[in-house]
């Protein structure tokens, strides 16, 4: 990764990822533990919500820190970027 990518969220955004890591390795744990697939289906929602929070916070960074400078590119990748939030 160079410098011009690295933004003051990415060490929060690791610390959020490296936690639904974890939480989904309990996932996975808990499916071949035969758990309860409600209590697995609540565990999934909540890595789900992790992965989405730390995808949006990327993008709106991006968009703030990296975007900018004009131009149909700049358009053509927001319009992109728009379709994962």
């Amino acid at each position: 990764m160079s410098d011009d990518h690295q933004h003051a969220t990415h060490p929060e955004l690791i610390k959020r990822l490296k936690r639904a890591d974890g939480h989904l390795r309990h996932v996975i744990e808990m499916i071949e533990a035969s758990r309860p697939c409600a209590d697995i289906a609540v565990q999934l929602q909540a890595v789900e919500k992790a992965v989405t929070a730390a995808k949006r916070t990327l993008i709106h960074d991006h968009i703030d820190h990296c975007l900018g400078h004009g131009g149909e590119d700049d358009l053509a990748e927001i319009r992109a970027l728009a379709k994962l939030l």
